[in-house]
């Protein structure tokens, strides 16, 4: 359907296509809501685009690399890796998120969301300027030309445009010797070596892909340890299976500088030793965060400021509404606790439309929100560390099983462990930890576990399946609750 010219009055404006945009736009459609979605670039942001989509799919390729090598060196099926074909594998990546953002693009035509291509302004609490607009239809029709067009909600305004790479002063990124996470996988072929700098979830997901594909790898973290938000064994138990896998982990350590050669990068590192190391790798990959998009937005003209970081807080968090009654914020726009994932954002749109639509609606726990690194070995984690639970002066009982206790963990071969944080005396249980293989793929029960406030008993009694993986979690759970049979 093609917007009318002049002023287009909708109940709902959403600023932006990502995740966080388009779940507020379809919630609040499925309301009954006229919506209008502002998107200058294509639907479903960096999530389908650049980051989780393609890259899960890049990973699952070097899983299947992985699992050649480890069929002929440990279970003696002769199969080798001739050569990775870069082009077929881009090609299946491609198609996957092709077809995610035509289902994407589907939905939000089924559900009658009005999406509007262009550069959206802000011009007072309820209004929004948009250039360079055309809207879907008169795209594919050969309509409207690019011009200009003015909205106005009568419920509310949602800020949903995202986050960028943050880069580093005087290393531009070229997108071939030096790259972000936005373009690390659309960079020219397979590199022979790769300098990543910053060891959290993203750093640590490229170091794994690019030493599946037959990199040499370094990866350096200015914090004490590589993924430091989560849990200190969790850290513990990544390096030591990235290490095992060849990949040259430095925490604690810091770029010095670095210079840019022809065929690559040459790198000053200052280790955690204090001893200064010189890296030559064919590509820099920076992985140091993410920084919020609001330029250009023109949120003073609706009454808004940003954080010294740049985020748009929330005066109310359990409406995830602005100072400016009827401005709401949803993804990676908002500052913790906010997790910059894709799934919160899902659960923000979620509450952020109901709330328009004028429904109470429960405010996101980000307690209870899974976290999930896919590197090999994966990580997954929910609620609070024990470092965490500590310091807010709970009094916890701590018990961990590595995942090579059970025979299914001995079959993968990755080690790996499962970590459960709960209040003393069999009181509630405040977090679980994993690492291990397919580990991702298992958090979904402690999930419930923590969002439902349960506690070790109620979980012992729930029988888990023999052999799986996931039975060292319910290991975990008889042994918090003084049934184990094969703990003490």
């Amino acid at each position: 359907m093609t917007i009318d010219t002049g002023i287009h009055t909708s109940d709902v404006i959403v600023i932006g296509g990502g995740t966080g945009g388009y779940s507020t736009a379809l919630r609040a459609a499925s309301l009954g809501l006229d919506v209008v979605l502002v998107e200058r670039d294509k639907v479903g942001g960096t999530c389908l685009h650049r980051g989780c989509i393609p890259s899960k799919a890049m990973l699952h390729a070097a899983e299947l690399v992985d699992g050649i090598t480890e069929a002929r060196e440990r279970w003696g099926v002769k199969a080798t890796v001739d050569s990775v074909d870069w082009g077929a594998l881009v090609a299946t990546r491609d198609d996957i998120v092709a077809r995610n953002h035509k289902g994407v693009e589907a939905h939000l035509a089924h559900a009658g969301v009005r999406v509007v291509r262009g550069s959206a302004l802000l011009t007072g609490p309820r209004t929004v300027r948009v250039d360079g607009v055309r809207t879907d239809d008169a795209g594919a029709h050969g309509g409207d030309a690019p011009g200009v067009r003015d909205l106005v909600a009568r419920r509310g305004i949602v800020l949903a445009t995202g986050s960028r790479p943050r880069t580093l002063p005087g290393l531009a990124p070229d997108g071939r010797r030096v790259v972000t996470s936005d373009d690390a996988l659309f960079a020219p072929g397979l590199p022979a070596s790769v300098l990543v700098l910053g060891g959290g979830a993203i750093g640590a997901e490229y170091a794994s892909f690019h030493r599946s594909m037959g990199a040499e790898v370094t990866l350096v973290e200015a914090a004490d340890r590589i993924v430091p938000l989560e849990d200190a064994d969790v850290s513990r138990h990544l390096t030591r299976g990235l290490k095992k896998r060849g990949i040259d982990v430095q925490a604690g350590a810091r770029l010095l500088d670095a210079e840019l050669l022809d065929g690559g990068v040459r790198a000053r590192v200052r280790t955690a030793r204090g001893e200064t190391r010189t890296v030559a790798a064919d590509r820099l990959l920076v992985a140091v965060g993410r920084a919020p998009v609001t330029e250009g937005l023109g949120l003073e003209a609706a009454g808004l400021t940003t954080d010294e970081r740049g985020f748009v807080v929330p005066a109310d968090w359990r409406r995830l509404e602005t100072a400016v009654p009827g401005v709401h914020v949803v993804g990676d726009l908002l500052p913790p606790p906010s997790l910059g994932l894709a799934h919160a954002s899902f659960a923000e749109g979620l509450l952020v439309a109901e709330t328009l639509a004028g429904l109470e609606s429960a405010p996101v726990d980000y307690a209870a929100v899974p976290r999930v690194t896919y590197s090999s070995p994966q990580t997954a984690s929910v609620g609070l560390s024990e470092a965490e639970a500590r310091a807010r002066g709970n009094e916890v009982d701590v018990n961990t099983m590595p995942l090579t206790a059970v025979a299914k963990g001995m079959v993968h071969g990755q080690g790996g462990m499962v970590k459960v944080v709960a209040e003393a005396g069999g009181g509630q249980v405040l977090g679980v930890h994993l690492v291990g293989p397919h580990v991702s793929e298992m958090i979904a029960e402690s999930q419930l576990i923590v969002g439902w406030d349960a506690e070790p008993a109620d979980v012992a009694r729930h029988v888990h399946a023999h052999p799986t993986l996931s039975e060292a979690v319910g290991e975990v759970f008889l042994t918090l609750a003084g049934r184990g049979l094969h703990q003490q």
